[in-house]
């Protein structure tokens, strides 16, 4: 865990952030989930080797751009928070989301939920989300957040500083029998 490159690993937040959210195609009022072990980013074992200044960075990559298009972030706690994730008090309200009574803190919840906490405008915890699109760092599990039917995303880069990412975005289910069809055929287009 020696010789982190800070600046790098901004820089790789920067670029993963930026395709995830043109290839799964999230716009303003989307949420994003994010799960992140900073041990991982910075080679360490997930849940042991918390880095603040890891996350600092990471969130210097990305939240500046999410806040710019107007996509909302959740931010998913470790195992001992439950997975509770940090979210905008407005993005709670908006879905009618039950808020739970805890702070994340680097040894309970995370170094990336910390900073989250400390960077939202107004965050307050929640237990479940339904997310539009999601970015695993680390191996942290976000299935559970996602909106079903997940898909998933691939970058050109694998990689946030160690730790592996796999990326996913979401569409609506495909319901139907053989006869179902996806996309509307223009000759029933009926004009009134």
């Amino acid at each position: 865990m020696e010789n982190i490159n800070y600046d790098e690993i901004t820089e790789q937040a920067r670029e993963v952030f930026s395709q995830l959210i043109e290839k799964a195609d999230l716009k303003q009022g989307d949420l994003l989930v994010l799960g992140c072990s900073t041990s991982e980013i910075v080679g360490g074992n997930i849940g042991h080797d918390s880095s603040f200044e890891a996350a600092k960075a990471l969130y210097k990559g990305f939240y500046p751009m999410l806040k710019e298009k107007g996509i909302y972030l959740a931010t998913q706690c470790c195992e001992h928070l439950n997975r509770a994730l940090v979210v905008e008090n407005e993005y709670a309200q908006l879905h009618n989301l039950e808020k739970v009574s805890v702070v994340p803190q680097p040894k309970a919840g995370g170094s990336s939920a910390t900073v989250a906490y400390s960077v939202f405008e107004n965050p307050c915890m929640v237990e479940k989300v339904k997310a539009d699109g999601g970015i695993d760092i680390g191996g942290t599990l976000i299935g559970m957040h996602l909106k079903e039917t997940a898909v998933p995303v691939r970058l050109s880069l694998d990689k946030i500083g160690n730790a592996i990412i796999i990326c996913a975005k979401t569409r609506p289910k495909y319901i139907g029998g053989n006869r179902a069809v996806y996309e509307f055929d223009e000759k029933y287009r009926v004009k009134l």
